[in-house]
């Protein structure tokens, strides 16, 4: 009996004689000391045994390290973390964050921390707040760890997963186990299935994840990888063609605010308005001066400062387009390469003017709140001011389309654009006509350049970089007809955004002008001809 208790003691005395070391490791205020004299794969070690702790005290200590404000004290060799106090140093404890004296800064030995470490910190922070009380600290420790896999996180992680009630935390922290369990030493079953959850994440941060782990995966494993990454990359190649759609499609509204108001006075009048992208100018800045008084005065409205600058742009540049058709234009008339000349120097009178009272450099435009940021949909990122463009621009369509259709101005504007002599016979003042619709034009132009001024340099060259495009897109689409502007805006667009990747912005340009001279030489009258006696005469 008394040998056997004899026997019982000696095994329990070697037991905790073996334990002890593991258990003095495992103290978070041991092991932070023990990166005072770790090497830097030494100190790789430590960390991983840091957030195996699963001590949440330590995060001060290891955001610390990250920032390089983890020292060592040389009086007695303790680590700490340091704040500037004057020409000294105050010591704080990296568990407690109590105060532990101050020193001079010669007093202190700063503890290296290299990228490789960075890594390894933002690793075991993911691991350690991982069970935080908080959905939001839980979510974001789980993207790090998402963004940094690593084997030593997996039993955290997995730990953290059998917890979780969220399903959002949760769904990410699936998403976070799959990546770690990756590049752990788990079963080949585990590892496929971990392969598929990768591949289902989708876009190219999963595609660096399986290529990260290529060169040290199972044999067996590879042709799964393969097919994933193939599948991503499929994937990828449609929501990059679905991307530039809608930059095609963004572009392309641009261009049909900037043309469509062209698009009436070139199909009406047969006026060659070269000052049109001035117009466009002059609303951008309209907007720049509404913001400059909301600013000063009123500052609580600049979220409504485009609501306030559409009415005033359009106004301002309807008087100047009226001022324009009727002390000059209207004397040029049935004369188009006079009218051009005549409006490129208008064009340049206004641009001169705006340097004059502005000058020449960019002018501020702000975005109100709700044009800020972007939205992700599916594979996509879309801007929101580029959003609130798109459908800005159709209903300025739609509008003048309405106007057109169901007006007595549009019936008359439509009159004198099929058969201007019939329409005068009729007791339709022609002339007044042509002016209206001029000043409708430059109106519309106006309210091109507040929508401008959101996406654009707000300069006085901001019309020139629209005008050729707006005149590209009228012929193409066919003078006069605002369904074929519409069509031929964003079939421009479109067209100029698959092109620029492959042969360059200027090339792209050049070839689309190309095409659509090829085009006019089949088709004169453009995609949606004009129908009337005058016009076909």
């Amino acid at each position: 009996m008394t040998m056997r208790f004899l026997l019982q003691f000696i095994f329990i005395l070697l037991t905790m004689g073996f334990a002890a070391p593991s258990l003095a490791q495992s103290d978070p205020k041991d092991l932070i000391d023990a990166l005072a004299k770790a090497s830097f794969k030494q100190a790789e070690e430590l960390l991983t045994q840091i957030a195996a702790t699963g001590d949440a005290r330590v995060v001060p200590a290891l955001e610390a390290f990250a920032e390089g404000d983890l020292y060592v004290r040389k009086s007695d060799g303790a680590v700490v973390i340091t704040k500037a106090v004057g020409a000294n140093l105050a010591a704080i404890d990296p568990l407690t964050g109590e105060t532990a004296g101050e020193a001079p800064k010669a007093g202190f030995t700063k503890i290296k921390v290299n990228n490789t470490l960075r890594r390894a910190i933002r690793s075991a922070l993911g691991g350690l707040t991982l069970m935080s009380l908080d959905k939001a600290v839980r979510l974001q420790a789980a993207q790090q760890v998402l963004q940094s896999p690593s084997a030593e996180n997996l039993d955290l992680v997995e730990a953290a997963l059998a917890k979780e009630t969220d399903s959002e935390v949760k769904a990410r922290m699936e998403e976070a186990r799959a990546v770690s369990l990756l590049a752990s030493d788990r079963s080949v079953e585990e590892k496929r299935a971990a392969i598929d959850m990768v591949a289902s994440l989708g876009g190219r941060e999963a595609i660096g994840i399986l290529m990260t782990v290529s060169s040290s995966i199972d044999e067996s494993l590879k042709p799964d990888l393969d097919k994933a990454i193939a599948g991503i990359e499929g994937d990828l190649a449609l929501w990059d063609a679905a991307q530039n759609v809608w930059y095609g499609i963004s572009l392309g509204s641009v261009l049909l605010l900037a043309a469509i108001g062209l698009a009436i006075t070139f199909g009406v009048m047969g006026i060659i308005n070269m000052a049109h992208g001035e117009m466009v100018m002059i609303g951008a800045y309209s907007t720049f001066m509404v913001q400059q008084v909301i600013r000063t005065s009123y500052p609580d409205l600049f979220d409504w400062s485009l609501a306030i600058a559409l009415p005033v742009a359009f106004l301002v540049t309807a008087v100047i387009g009226l001022v324009i058709e009727r002390g000059v234009i209207r004397f040029l008339y049935g004369r188009p390469l006079e009218t051009l000349l005549a409006t490129w120097g208008i064009s340049l009178i206004l641009q001169q003017a705006i340097r004059t009272i502005f000058g020449p450099t960019n002018q501020e435009v702000g975005n109100p709140s709700w044009m800020s940021g972007s939205f992700a949909l599916g594979g996509l990122t879309i801007t929101w001011n580029r959003m609130w463009i798109v459908l800005f621009s159709l209903t300025i369509f739609f509008a003048l389309l309405t106007l057109m259709k169901r007006s007595a101005f549009g019936l008359q504007m439509r009159a004198v654009t099929q058969n201007r002599r019939m329409a005068s016979s009729m007791g339709i003042r022609t002339p007044w006509v042509d002016a209206f619709t001029f000043a409708l034009g430059s109106g519309i132009a106006g309210i091109a350049g507040v929508a401008l001024s959101q996406i654009d340099n707000v300069s006085p060259n901001l019309g020139q970089a629209y005008i050729i495009d707006s005149f590209m897109v009228v012929v193409f689409g066919g003078v006069g007809n605002l369904w074929g502007t519409f069509v031929g805006a964003l079939s421009l667009g479109v067209l100029n955004k698959f092109l620029e990747p492959s042969v360059g912005a200027v090339l792209g340009k050049i070839l689309v002008l190309v095409l659509i001279i090829l085009f006019i030489q089949k088709r004169p009258r453009g995609l949606f001809a004009l129908k009337g006696r005058a016009v076909e005469a």
